[in-house]
C-alpha cells in the first residue's frame, strides 16, 4: 500500500485545520454596541462589519492598524486563443507601474494608508494553454498555492486581495463554467474592453477547455490545476494563511472571487472570514457572490482589479470601526438611553 500524500491531498488536509469564528468576540462586540449613544442597529451593515473583525481576530476590541492589499501576477498561456485586447508583456508593466507608484491602486492605497505587496509569479513564463491542455501540473499548482500562504507575513490585522494578469479573465470564467454550469455567457464578460470578435474567440476559448477537460471538472483543486493560473492558485493560499492567522479578508472582484470560489467549493465554511468589498462590472461577479453567500459592501462599476475596489472598502471598514471604538457610551455622555426614558 502506497502512503505518500499527494500535494492535492496536503492542501485537503490543511484546510481541515482551519479555526471557527470566535463567537465570545462577537459577543463582546455586541455589548458594547448596545451601549453606544445610537438606537440599536442604527449603523446597518457598520455594525456587521466590526462583529465581523472581532470574530475572526479573536478580539473582543478588533484593530485596523496593518491593513495591506496583496497583488498576484501571473500571466496566462491562453492569450495564444486571442482573448485579450492587450498582450501579455502587459503584466510586467503593470508590475513595474505598482512597483513605481503609478497605478490607481497605488493611489487607493497611499490616501486610505494602506500597505502595498506585489508577488510576481514566473511572468516570463505563462502557463499552458489550457485549451490545449492542462494550464499546469499537479505539484506546481499546489507549489503556487504554498507560495501564495507564505507571502502573507506577520503583523497583518486585515487583508485585501487583489490581481494582475493578462487573460485572466477568460481563466476566472472558464472556472466558474466549471463549478456551476448554465449557459457560458452567464460567465464571460468584457475584461480589459476586448472588442466583439474578441469576445466571441473568449467564448469559443471556454467551451474547448470545457470540453478538453470535462472528465476532471469534479474535484475543485484539478478545476484550479487545469483552467486556472498562477495568481489564482496563489490567491488561494493567500486565504488559506488568512484564516490560519486570525487575519480578516476583503475580497475584490471577479478574479480573486474564482479563488474564493474554488475554496467554497471545497467547503463553504473555507471563506467564512472573507468579505465581499465590492460588486464589479465584469461578467457573472453579481452572480458569483449570490452563490459565495456574499453581499458586497460597494457596487461602483469597478472593472480595474488590482485589488481597487477591496482596498476602497477598508475606508469604509475602517469608519465602521472607528464609530465602534470612538463613539461614547450613554452613560460617558450623560444620554439617557431609552430604556431609561421608559
Amino acid at each position: 500500500m502506497n502512503s505518500k500524500i499527494t500535494p492535492f491531498e496536503d492542501i485537503r488536509l490543511m484546510l481541515e485545520t482551519f479555526p471557527i469564528a470566535a463567537q465570545a468576540a462577537v459577543e463582546k462586540v455586541r455589548a458594547r454596541d448596545r451601549q453606544l449613544t445610537k438606537p440599536a442597529g442604527a449603523l446597518g451593515r457598520l455594525e456587521e462589519i466590526v462583529e465581523w473583525l472581532a470574530a475572526w481576530q479573536d478580539r473582543a476590541a478588533p484593530r485596523v492598524d496593518q491593513p495591506v492589499v496583496a497583488i498576484f501576477a501571473g500571466n496566462h498561456g491562453v492569450v495564444n486563443q486571442g482573448v485579450s485586447a492587450f498582450p501579455a508583456i502587459v503584466t510586467q508593466q503593470m508590475v513595474r507601474n505598482f512597483t513605481s507608484g503609478g497605478a490607481a491602486i497605488n493611489q487607493i492605497c497611499r490616501t486610505l494608508g494602506i500597505g502595498l505587496k506585489v508577488y510576481e509569479l514566473a511572468l516570463e513564463k505563462p502557463t499552458r494553454d489550457f485549451t490545449l491542455e492542462p494550464a499546469m501540473e499537479e505539484r506546481e499548482t499546489a507549489a503556487t498555492l504554498a507560495y501564495g500562504f507564505e507571502s502573507i507575513e506577520g503583523g497583518v490585522d486585515l487583508l485585501a486581495l487583489g490581481e494582475m494578469g493578462i487573460g485572466n479573465t477568460t481563466s476566472a470564467a472558464t472556472i466558474y463554467a466549471a463549478l456551476y454550469g448554465g449557459e457560458i455567457t452567464h460567465w464571460v464578460g468584457r475584461g480589459t474592453g476586448v472588442d466583439e470578435a474578441g469576445f466571441k474567440r473568449k467564448q469559443v476559448a471556454i467551451e474547448a477547455a470545457l470540453r478538453l477537460h470535462k472528465d476532471h471538472l469534479v474535484d475543485p483543486l484539478e478545476i484550479l490545476r487545469r483552467v486556472g493560473g498562477r495568481e489564482i492558485a496563489a490567491l488561494m493560499g493567500a486565504i488559506c494563511a488568512a484564516r490560519i492567522k486570525r487575519i480578516p479578508v476583503v475580497l475584490d472582484g471577479y478574479v480573486v472571487c474564482a479563488a474564493a470560489a474554488l475554496l467554497h467549493a471545497l467547503n463553504p465554511q473555507n471563506i467564512d472570514h472573507c468579505i465581499a468589498g465590492h460588486q464589479s462590472a465584469e461578467g457573472g461577479h453579481a452572480r458569483v457572490l449570490k452563490i459565495l453567500g456574499k453581499n458586497p459592501l460597494l457596487q461602483l462599476e469597478l472593472r480595474l482589479g488590482e485589488g481597487s475596489g477591496a482596498a476602497l472598502s477598508i475606508g469604509l471598514i475602517k469608519s465602521a470601526l472607528a464609530c465602534h471604538q470612538g463613539m461614547a457610551t450613554f452613560d460617558a455622555a450623560g444620554v439617557a438611553d431609552k430604556a431609561e426614558e421608559a
